[in-house]
């Protein structure tokens, strides 16, 4: 079927910045729970991870959108008990924190894995073979409450590198992948683990579960709207769907008119949009990134949209590393203009910057100025006192001229 709209490339990412919440806007002067809740509900999922070189990368894309804002306001969303709880856990894209509302939309994935589907083969395996474990490790917390696998753990040896689970683990991430028993807080960064009837909201529980292809249309939808517009790769990546239910799905929204398809200049594949997609007049928003924030995690697309090949280099040995070991994007002006090697030495309760990587062609003045700011900010916002610089490349010393004006020591 041919395209029917056709989009330039800078259309398209202006459409992109402004889905993502980029819009241009200044932030709130006092960042609320509903300021959160609702930028969550229009991103649709925050990647977890646990590298805390930075902050917890769960914490990032919140500050890129609104500034400085209290962490605990995510907390609390996230794991606090009653009514302030408005997320849970589970594999969205990776581990993610979703919107309470989309819990019915993951149950299909859930009993998927309850059948082995949609797994690691590991851990299907294990669901297979080890039902006696699976059963002890329930009961348990059935009597025990909000438990990490540390505690019921019976392993006698030491523990290996990431990955080397024992039983016991093995037996809670395959209930937490099937939906039997859910994520209801952490401690440090350790799950634990309760029933959902003990966790979640009996008016989510008691939703009507969609079957399959509608719970697969709802989630396509949901990422049309987190990124304004994509290909059927970029749409299917957003909640990891399968490529061949991916476009079965996208030729139903096409076939009802709830999506429609276009093509952007330069792009391949032929990309899908709201039909009623109003592309802004510009989005002047300056912001660090997380590497697993929701803009740039398909590598492929931030390539096709920003022209910027963005690769993270943590597990690449220090020798081989191009741009550094925890390397934020700077996005500035609708441009992603340089990146960042961040970390928070809080010992020294300082941000350190390790290296800056301008893109050509590089950050004019008012942009430097930009990033100084929010470096600025992010040591604030961290507690830390200042910002130490240590790289000497000529960015690093058109950062250290910006950073003297907006007041860093």
């Amino acid at each position: 079927m041919p395209a029917t709209l056709s989009f330039t490339l800078k259309q398209a990412r202006r459409l992109a910045l402004a889905a993502q919440g980029f819009n241009g806007r200044l932030p709130p002067a006092s960042v609320q729970a509903s300021h959160v809740n609702r930028l969550i509900g229009r991103l649709g999922v925050l990647q977890i991870d646990s590298v805390n070189a930075l902050v917890r990368s769960h914490y990032l894309p919140l500050f890129s959108r609104l500034g400085p804002y209290q962490r605990v306001l995510l907390d609390q969303a996230a794991w606090s008990q009653g009514r302030r709880r408005t997320l849970f856990e589970y594999w969205g894209h990776e581990a993610s924190l979703l919107p309470m509302s989309m819990y019915p939309l993951m149950r299909w994935r859930m009993d998927r894995a309850a059948r082995g589907e949609g797994v690691y083969q590991q851990l299907a395996r294990f669901g297979q073979e080890r039902q006696d474990v699976i059963r002890r490790v329930l009961q348990s917390v059935r009597e025990q409450g909000a438990i990490g696998a540390g505690s019921l753990s019976t392993r006698q040896e030491k523990a290996g590198p990431w990955w080397d689970w024992s039983a016991e683990k093995h037996a809670l991430e395959w209930l937490f992948a099937a939906g039997e028993v859910t994520v209801a807080g952490r401690r440090g960064f350790e799950r634990l683990y309760d029933l959902p009837e003990r966790v979640l909201p009996d008016s989510i529980l008691q939703l009507p579960q969609p079957d399959e292809a509608q719970a697969q249309r709802a989630l396509l939808l949901h990422a049309v709207d987190a990124l304004g517009i994509g290909t059927e790769k970029d749409l299917r990546d957003y909640f990891r769907l399968g490529p061949a239910e991916s476009r079965a799905r996208l030729a139903e929204l096409e076939e009802t008119g709830e999506l429609v398809r276009c093509q952007v200049q330069e792009w391949k594949q032929p990309a899908w949009c709201r039909p009623t997609a109003t592309v802004p007049r510009k989005v002047a928003a300056s912001a660090l990134l997380s590497p697993f924030d929701s803009l740039v995690w398909e590598r492929s697309r931030t390539e096709r949209l920003f022209d910027f090949r963005y690769r993270l280099e943590i597990y690449t040995p220090e020798h081989k590393r191009v741009y550094g070991y925890y390397v934020l994007p700077f996005l500035h002006n609708e441009r992603i203009a340089a990146r960042l090697d961040l970390r928070a030495e809080r010992a020294l309760s300082r941000l350190a910057v390790h290296a800056v990587h301008e893109q050509e062609p590089g950050l004019d003045e008012e942009g430097m100025q930009a990033l100084a700011l929010n470096l600025r900010r992010m040591a604030d916002w961290l507690g830390l006192e200042r910002v130490q610089l240590n790289c000497r490349r000529d960015g690093g010393v058109r950062l250290a001229r910006a950073l003297t004006q907006v007041g860093s020591a």
